[in-house]
């Protein structure tokens, strides 16, 4: 099989990797790859929003199954435009990416089909918007509609904060079009997790849960990022509330999309609140999280290439899906002023120095030379497994000290 990964970053790295160890695989390609990437897939100079690029190239060199990693080619329709040219491609379509693209049509599917979620009320009108954000009481939750590479949700804790969000967002265009219109939600206290799910039109299964931190600091302070580390399994994910959580938002988000004649073959992601009145879901990805994957994808024990080919079969029901009993951590390096304004080209010593049970997941590295440099705000995720999350963590925290770039930040309580 030869295969296409679609994007650039820390999760399509693990999903090259896990790719290059599976049977049935026998080339990888991914567009455009990183430094990382090119250890184990043909890295390919084309950009994941450049959908005609992409479908060129996997006519010509006869690409038998493309996965997306990233969101933005997902809203803007690749799979559609695969589809129509009968390449197989294994992502949500248009329609229903709009389950990320669009925070309003999120919370609106939540609604219909009774998924528990944060009260909220949407706004094209920055004066109707201020008059009105009152009534949420505060902190409160300010979201961009559209995408905004996961910056378009600001917490305030106050009103002056929150009109001062309001006026970037809907004025100054802060997130440029994603902030035309806007998501005001009640605050939802609790302890934040996610689950990952595998989806076609008669099946959802979650896969092993995560936890993420997105705090740029120790302590869960500072500002929100992407995602500064991971580890799986999560310690409040336990067997009630995965119950919980199936009857609650899995099943009823089957139900929906079936309702709702959404065509979904790919990933879920689901963002969640564990509240005193339970579970409420937070947000839909469509496509494996970052840096989450880094560690599930770590743990899974079946191909991944033949759960992809089972869900785009609507076969997924008939695939027994096993992951490895050891646990496993993700921690990110990033660089200095992550997650605003950063500088790039540091170069990154001491790689080839770590233990073998270390794998290195890149997600903004480029080679200039011989070097390899960063090349982004989050840098590479540092991993690792063992018996138990603070095994491999310290494996991960004693192999982090044998490497260094200017500005190099990292949180040393990702497995706490």
């Amino acid at each position: 099989m030869n295969i296409l990964v679609v994007g650039g970053g820390g999760r399509e790295h693990a999903i090259c990797w896990k790719l290059n160890n599976e049977s049935n695989v026998e080339k990888i390609y991914c567009a455009p790859g990183n430094a990382g990437i090119s250890n184990v897939a043909q890295c390919v100079n084309i950009g994941d929003s450049d959908i005609d690029g992409l479908v060129s190239f996997a006519k010509e060199n006869k690409i038998d199954l493309t996965i997306v990693g990233p969101e933005i080619p997902l809203v803007a329709g690749i799979v559609d435009a695969f589809e129509k040219e009968n390449l197989k491609i294994f992502g949500p379509n248009k329609k229903c990416a709009q389950l990320e693209g669009s925070k309003a049509f999120s919370k609106e599917f939540m609604i219909r089909h009774n998924i528990p979620t944060a009260k909220y009320k949407e706004y094209t009108d920055l004066e109707k918007a201020i008059e009105e954000i009152d009534d949420f009481g505060y902190p409160v939750v300010i979201k961009a509609d559209g995408l905004a590479a996961g910056k378009g949700v600001v917490i305030s804790e106050n009103r002056e904060n929150a009109i001062k969000t309001l006026k970037e967002m809907m004025a100054d265009k802060k997130f440029g079009s994603a902030g035309d219109k806007i998501v005001i939600e009640e605050f939802l206290t609790g302890i934040e997790t996610s689950i990952l799910a595998f989806v076609d039109n008669d099946s959802i299964v979650p896969m092993v849960s995560a936890k993420d931190h997105k705090k740029i600091n120790d302590g869960e302070t500072g500002l929100n990022t992407g995602g500064m580390g991971t580890f799986s399994p999560s310690e409040i994910y336990t067997e009630e509330l995965a119950k919980e959580i199936k009857e609650k938002v899995l099943d009823k988000t089957l139900e929906g999309f079936q309702k709702d004649n959404l065509n979904y073959k790919g990933i879920l992601f689901v963002g969640l609140m564990i509240t005193e009145n339970g579970a409420k879901v937070l947000e839909y990805n469509v496509r494996f999280g970052d840096p989450e994957t880094q560690s599930v994808l770590f743990r899974l024990d079946t191909d991944l290439n033949k759960i992809m080919s089972a869900i785009l079969d609507n076969n997924l029901k008939n695939i027994d899906i096993k992951y490895l009993k050891e646990e496993a951590i993700c921690v990110m390096l990033t660089s200095r002023g992550y997650p605003e304004d950063y500088e790039k080209g540091k170069v990154i010593t001491g790689l080839e120095n770590l233990d073998s049970d270390i794998v290195v997941f890149h997600s903004g590295t480029k080679f200039d030379g011989d070097n390899i440099v960063t090349n982004g705000g989050r840098v590479i995720g540092i991993t690792s497994k063992g018996s138990s999350v603070k095994e491999a963590s310290n494996k991960v925290y004693e192999n982090i000290k044998k490497i260094n770039f200017e500005g190099m930040h990292y949180r040393k309580d990702i497995w706490k």
